[in-house]
């Protein structure tokens, strides 16, 4: 595009507020970004900023020019970060993405990708929001819940995820075990300060258990499992997690109505090339042995 420097200048103008804060981010000289506001000013015939003493701040069309700019610069983005993904060699960066429960499940299967893989630049980012495969935001998403129906992705099933009802060896020693499913409701729990989570587990939780024996929240999975260990009260976690800890206690085996489906996704641009293929496989291979040992 004949102007998009301009273009481009403008858009972190308005992102950053001043002009040296978009030459800093651009490595330009200060004059460099005065020159391109004026120019492209001059020749859309607006107002893009009003300037002031703290900076420049956009006007109406320069709003509108900037979601434009915004709009491209992140097509830009989305392409590169496809042009960079695709060749027959398993090595560059390679982003996985997940939510944070899973990273004790990951990590070492991960190491172990890298042993095999030492040119890969491996980047494993864990959020609950959802990261954008569509805007080159990750090369492959492991995804709990309901099968992802994004446009454009290759959605995978991977595993279902078994989960247990635990209680610490202190809590027992203090409080006992249940006797049978009857007795759950008078127990104390830790568990997921969102009351409208939708995990299978938590859903049960709040039709089974009284809200107020929830008496220890927290919309962190670690902290949870941190509660669960010091005996703040009964709690779900994964069997591979619970059955590997020693200080635990299984109170109730999984129920196929707690399971976490979890899916493998990927965007369909970059789903064949090999370093996301080597990825995807040596995940497959590593879920074999955690459900055989569930």
């Amino acid at each position: 595009m004949e102007h998009w420097d301009e273009i481009r200048t403008a858009f972190h103008v308005a992102r950053q507020g001043t002009v040296s804060g978009a030459a800093d981010v651009l490595g330009v000289h200060h004059a460099t970004v005065i020159r391109h506001i004026d120019a492209l000013e001059g020749r859309l015939g607006v107002k893009l900023f009003q300037r002031h003493a703290r900076g420049y701040t956009p006007t109406e069309a320069g709003t509108d020019l900037m979601r434009v700019a915004q709009a491209t610069e992140e097509q830009f983005g989305q392409l590169e970060a496809r042009m960079k993904g695709r060749g027959d060699a398993v090595e560059g960066e390679l982003v996985l993405t997940s939510l944070p429960a899973l990273s004790g499940l990951l990590v070492p299967a991960l190491a172990r990708f890298h042993e095999a893989y030492p040119d890969v630049i491996l980047r494993y980012l864990t959020g609950n929001r959802l990261f954008r495969l569509e805007y080159g935001e990750a090369h492959v998403a492991l995804r709990a819940g309901p099968a992802p129906d994004q446009p454009d992705n290759v959605v995978q099933k991977f595993m279902d995820q078994s989960m247990a009802l635990y209680a610490s060896q202190d809590y027992v020693a203090r409080y006992g075990l249940p006797e049978t499913e009857a007795d759950l409701p008078a127990h104390r729990y830790v568990g997921a300060d969102d009351p409208e989570s939708r995990a299978p587990f938590d859903r049960w939780m709040r039709e089974a258990i009284p809200r107020e024996h929830v008496m220890f929240r927290s919309a962190d999975h670690h902290v949870l499992a941190t509660a669960l260990v010091e005996g703040a009260g009964m709690g779900f976690l994964p069997e591979w997690q619970g059955n590997a800890d020693p200080r635990l206690v299984r109170v109730m085996k999984p129920r196929p109505d707690w399971s976490a489906p979890l899916w493998l996704v990927t965007h369909v641009d970059l789903h064949r090339t090999s370093k996301v293929q080597a990825l995807l496989s040596h995940l497959k291979e590593s879920a074999k042995t955690w459900q055989a040992s569930g």
